[in-house]
């Protein structure tokens, strides 16, 4: 606990597309502050999956408390909104605690739900989603994809044509309210009750590809095949939304023969880098996020003392 903290201190909240270093920068940015870590990764919510979700490791998690990791089983769904209401209400009982707090993460909406409000989650019809998961089933989503790129085209450029948890969502919400998720989402909202500062982690983008690539063959060497078969063997769906993710969905179609292994780990790789650039295209909307240039560090902590410099001027 810092005896420095003041109700008056921003929640310092650290974004950046996937291998980016946002873990080894928030560690370091977690022990000069004495800070608690709310994750806003979407992915790493799920227990055992650990190596594809590239997770704080146990000794970090040991080290520093670390919030929103391991919270639910992969076959339970989760919303933003959830996350939103949830982490507010776990963030304002640190701060009533004198506990600084960083936000960590690269799920765009998770970061925008928290900070600035979600529309209700009272958009919903159980059989509407339920007649959109059929058609998912028998067609798979890439119909229903390019459905939504007709209805909302700015909602599905942010999304993989085989996402189809967030395109049932879609077109869910579309169906029920006759408005996209776009619109409603820029409603009026209610803002987080807390102030905050938002850095965020920039490489150039070939720098940024050829880290991509040297995590994924890291995972590959890490065991994350054995992860994956762990999980079927769970009794876990294929197509559960958080099996769907990318790393753990090429990963399946080898283990079921549908593609070779040199096939898996190239498309793994190329997955990952347009999942990148989607985050990317996210974020460059925020105006309110200092960019930090990582190529200008040698080191991450020299990346955190510049974090740390400007977050303490902004006091």
């Amino acid at each position: 606990m810092s005896k420095q903290f003041k109700k008056s201190h921003p929640v310092l909240v650290l974004v950046g597309p996937t291998a980016s270093g946002k873990t080894e920068v928030a560690c370091c940015l977690a022990e000069p502050l004495h800070a608690a870590i709310v994750s806003a990764d979407s992915r790493q919510i799920y227990k055992w999956m650990n190596i594809g979700t590239a997770k704080p490791t146990p000794a970090e998690q040991k080290n520093i408390p670390h919030y929103f990791v391991d919270l639910l089983t992969p076959d339970q769904e989760f919303s933003a909104g959830e996350y939103a209401r949830r982490a507010r209400s776990l963030i304002q009982t640190l701060r009533n605690q004198r506990q600084f707090v960083l936000v960590v993460g690269g799920s765009g909406m998770y970061i925008q739900a928290l900070l600035d409000g979600f529309f209700p989650p009272a958009v919903n019809d159980p059989a509407i989603k339920a007649r959109l998961k059929e058609r998912v089933r028998l067609e798979g989503p890439e119909p229903l994809y390019r459905e939504l790129e007709k209805i909302d085209p700015e909602r599905a450029a942010e999304l993989h044509p085989r996402d189809a948890h967030r395109i049932v969502r879609a077109l869910e919400v579309y169906y029920v309210s006759g408005q996209t998720f776009t619109a409603l989402r820029r409603q009026k909202r209610i803002p987080a009750p807390f102030p905050f500062v938002q850095f965020g982690l920039r490489w150039p983008r070939e720098i940024l590809y050829k880290r991509i690539e040297s995590r994924v063959d890291q995972m590959i060497n890490a065991g994350l095949e054995r992860e994956v078969r762990a999980l079927l063997a769970r009794g876990l769906h294929p197509e559960l939304n958080a099996l769907q993710s990318v790393g753990y969905r090429e990963m399946i179609a080898y283990i079921r023969g549908e593609m070779s292994y040199a096939d898996m780990v190239d498309k793994i790789k190329q997955h990952t880098r347009n999942f990148a650039k989607r985050q990317m295209t996210w974020f460059r909307k925020d105006r309110r996020i200092h960019w930090i240039d990582m190529e200008q560090f040698a080191e991450v902590q020299e990346a955190a003392a510049r974090i740390l410099e400007l977050y303490h001027a902004m006091l």
